[in-house]
């Protein structure tokens, strides 16, 4: 019975987790007192999403990585990492974006999804790749959030509405730092996991990989043109963001829109 309810538990405390930040956001709560109640509230509901997680994901043939447990997974990590690092560096404000994603593809994964045929082997050396590739999605996936709170804090204080805006996000020069940090881990892990790609799994342009492959080679390079783009221009600002949200856009029309297509458009036509 716990674990039949455990999903919807975990719903309720990342909209908890939401609703405290919301409440600094409007200065109905002080920041001080909203930062670490919603992170704490968030670290229960990770700890239960990872339950949920390893019942969802875990069989006795390998890891069912189908289309919304993919996507759950994407957003435990992506709570979970934002938990990991918000103790130490100021990373709150991204809650507002992170956690109502891991609640969305918690909820999906637990409506919608489907066991499927696909599976990954424990212990294969596939497992570098794949373990790779879901660690360069979430922490690209953070930078992504990052990028549109900066595109807000940006457009608050061009129109000088940036009261609230200001009280809850940190500087907008420490914003832009964040963003290239998380922009270069993300870039290193995406590079182990398409390297790990070429070495260990068979046939990378075969027919069912080949979109996957290049779509992502591109989003490596928009990643890696921001960096150099940063390093020899000082590149910031819009054009920082544009690139973030085009590479990661790129990954996941390569990850997730193979999958749509395989599990939802083909799977169901067959």
């Amino acid at each position: 019975m716990i674990l039949t309810l455990t999903p919807w538990m975990t719903a309720a405390l990342y909209a908890l987790a939401v609703a405290a930040l919301l409440a600094a956001l409007r200065g109905r709560l002080a920041v001080q007192r909203a930062e670490p109640l919603a992170l704490a509230l968030a670290a229960i509901a990770v700890v239960l999403h990872g339950v949920s997680l390893w019942q969802a994901l875990w069989t006795p043939a390998g890891v069912d990585l189908s289309l919304f447990n993919a996507a759950s997974l994407l957003g435990w990590l992506m709570a979970l990492t934002l938990i990991a690092a918000a103790v130490r560096q100021p990373l709150h404000s991204l809650g507002l974006i992170v956690y109502p994603f891991a609640l969305l593809t918690l909820l999906l994964a637990q409506t919608l999804g489907v066991p499927t045929a696909t599976m990954v082997p424990v212990g294969a050396p596939v497992d570098v790749h794949v373990i790779s590739s879901v660690a360069a999605y979430a922490v690209l996936g953070l930078a992504s959030a990052q990028a549109l709170l900066l595109a807000w804090q940006e457009s608050a204080l061009r129109r000088r509405r940036a009261g609230p805006v200001l009280g809850f996000l940190p500087p907008l020069q420490g914003m832009e730092s964040l963003l290239f940090h998380l922009v270069a881990i993300g870039f290193v892990l995406l590079s182990v996991a398409l390297v790990s790609g070429w070495l260990f799994v068979d046939n990378l342009f075969a027919q069912d990989l080949v979109h996957k492959t290049v779509i992502s080679m591109i989003g490596w390079l928009v990643f890696a043109g921001l960096l150099i783009g940063r390093t020899v221009a000082g590149w910031r600002g819009r054009t920082a963001i544009r690139w973030t949200l085009w590479g990661f856009a790129l990954l996941a029309v390569a990850y997730f829109g193979s999958k749509i297509v395989v599990e939802l458009i083909i799977g169901r036509g067959a």
